[in-house]
């Protein structure tokens, strides 16, 4: 006989509601005899409040009720237990010396019993009626129980893949195996970058999860708490369980083996264990660091236990190593991107400059912003542009405008025919990319600058009064083969500052573009003198929790 089988036909807690003693003292000795406990009931009211007041522990798991009782029938309670959630699934067996018929029997079958029996009845036949009756409902309730458990393996897979950094993930990891085992849980992994070790630390998930009455309904995920932890941890655990190989591994530890493998304070995982722990650890590929989940051992009773508690595990190796993967190529890409733009600044007399460039977050596909400042026989060109989209493509295309800028404006061309070379550049070997760029030409001696803006957001002028105007003169982007107007003079002041900017710093989706630049615009009112300083408000101010690259480039004509 299977596990499963044995345990579905084992004794267990019954009522038996019969109004007559005899009977009652006859059936429950049947059941007493055969190891089962027998909890009685003289009628209905009764039987009902018993089921009532007992906690979902004491519960009983089967009733044998009589058919004809004293103040409603056997039929009106098997109804009143059926549509009671927490006795739903609680087989009814009816018992009847009278209600023999055939008509009988079927009503008791359509209200709800499990089985019907009319005496005289055998202690044989009651006892098989009730030993089929616990296996059957015992099955249907470890089959809920499984498809409730396979559904938070889901949902938690589904969140662990969802996270987009080592903190996220490493909580989602530790709330789903609290949610799976209906235990307190620990999760433990090396963040993408392979610089911190992380432990997330998450309390069991709320009752519903293993109860054998409860509704098919999944539990939230509960919280985690985050904290950093000693890298040799990772070693130690792995000395325990996988050691160097891939897949996973699980084995069981004392609590004071557990302490003593992830020491630190009771909130970070050392002690949030009673008593055994149940570890698990799981690695995709060889020479990479583990994930580990811990759990209390009392949860991994079943073969069920332990396979999804292993599946979860190696779920989540693979999703941070997805997350890895993916860390790993934007830091390589990031890289790149850097070494399309300027290594410094050129140092020209009577210009003082600072730029700042956030590329967009780890999660996020670069862009193709990009800045430039260049001497030239007619002053100092200031350059700052963005490739329509996020890609590698987009920063490919952007070292490609920057260098080709270079040599154009090294021969001395104006904005406006730097802007009509790009245009055709573009066109000729990117014919799908489009481009924004602004030009800001610094006459010599630094009293007058040329605007030639191709679609770009303006740069915005900050004169010695602290009063600010966007200069707004522009034309068509790049890449469209639509001529472009003359560079726009303006008269400048000395210590007037010019910032040149792209939308990373202030576009934010479902908002007015104009409402982000007027805000823009009264900052840098307020903003330092300094440039360092007023770069770093600004970036401050505006460039939390952006996804988009920013580029800045301020210069005050001294």
């Amino acid at each position: 006989m299977s596990t499963h089988a044995h345990l579905d036909s084992a004794v267990a807690t019954v009522m038996v509601l019969d109004d007559n003693d005899t009977k009652r003292y006859i059936v429950g000795s049947w059941l007493r005899r055969a190891g089962h406990t027998v909890v009685e009931a003289a009628d209905g009211a009764e039987g009902l409040a018993l089921l009532a007041g007992a906690s979902d522990a004491d519960l009983p798991e089967l009733a044998v009720v009589d058919v004809r009782l004293p103040d409603m029938s056997g039929f009106e309670v098997c109804e009143q237990i059926k549509a009671d959630p927490r006795t739903a699934s609680l087989p009814v067996i009816h018992v009847s010396a009278s209600a023999v018929e055939v008509s009988d029997r079927a009503q008791g079958l359509h209200r709800g019993a499990d089985a019907y029996l009319t005496e005289p009845i055998a202690p044989d036949e009651l006892l098989a009626t009730v030993t089929a009756a616990l296996r059957y409902a015992r099955a249907r309730r470890r089959a809920e129980r499984l498809a409730r458990r396979v559904a938070a393996l889901n949902s938690s897979t589904l969140a662990v893949y969802g996270a987009r950094d080592g903190e996220a993930f490493t909580a989602a990891a530790a709330a789903g195996a609290a949610a799976l085992m209906a235990s307190p849980a620990v999760a433990i992994s090396l963040s993408p970058d392979n610089r911190t070790l992380l432990l997330a630390a998450a309390a069991a998930a709320p009752p519903g999860l293993s109860g054998p009455t409860e509704p098919l309904v999944v539990p939230e995920q509960p919280a985690a708490s985050v904290r950093q932890a000693d890298l040799r941890v990772l070693d130690l655990l792995c000395e325990t369980a996988l050691g160097d190989g891939i897949g996973t591994d699980m084995v069981l530890l004392s609590g004071e083996q557990w302490k003593s493998l992830v020491p630190g304070d009771p909130s970070g995982g050392a002690d949030v264990f009673p008593g055994r722990v149940g570890l698990v650890l799981a690695r995709t590929k060889q020479g990479r660091p583990p994930v580990a989940l811990a759990v209390d051992a009392t949860t991994l009773a079943g073969v069920d236990d332990g396979e999804l508690l292993s599946q979860l595990a190696q779920a989540c190796a693979l999703a941070l190593e997805a997350l890895r993967s993916q860390s790993e190529e934007h830091a390589l890409v990031l890289t790149l991107q850097r070494t399309f733009l300027p290594d410094r600044l050129p140092q020209v007399p009577g210009v003082d400059m600072a730029v700042r460039y956030e590329p967009a977050a780890d999660h996020a596909e670069i862009g193709g912003d990009f800045y430039e400042a260049i001497q030239t026989p007619d002053g100092l060109l200031l350059a700052i542009g963005d490739v329509a989209g996020h890609s590698l493509q987009a920063a490919m295309v952007m070292g490609e405008v920057r260098h080709a800028l270079r040599a154009y404006a090294i021969e001395g061309h104006d904005p406006r025919t730097l802007l009509d070379r790009l245009d055709a550049l573009l066109v000729r070997l990117r014919p799908s990319i489009t481009v924004t760029v602004c030009l800001v030409l610094v006459e010599t001696g630094g009293r007058r600058i040329h605007v030639a803006n191709a679609g770009h957001i303006p740069p915005l002028l900050r004169r010695t009064d602290g009063s600010t105007r966007y200069l707004t003169e522009h034309g068509p982007l790049l890449g469209l083969q639509l001529p472009h107007p003359p560079a726009t003079p303006h008269d400048v002041a000395e210590g007037s500052t010019i910032l040149l900017l792209t939308d990373g710093l202030i576009e934010v989706p479902g908002e007015d573009l104009d409402d982000s630049m007027d805000a823009l615009s009264d900052t840098l009112r307020g903003a330092p003198q300094e440039l360092g300083e007023l770069c770093d408000v600004l970036l401050d101010t505006f460039g939390k929790g952006k996804t988009d690259d920013i580029a800045l480039l301020a210069a005050r004509l001294l």
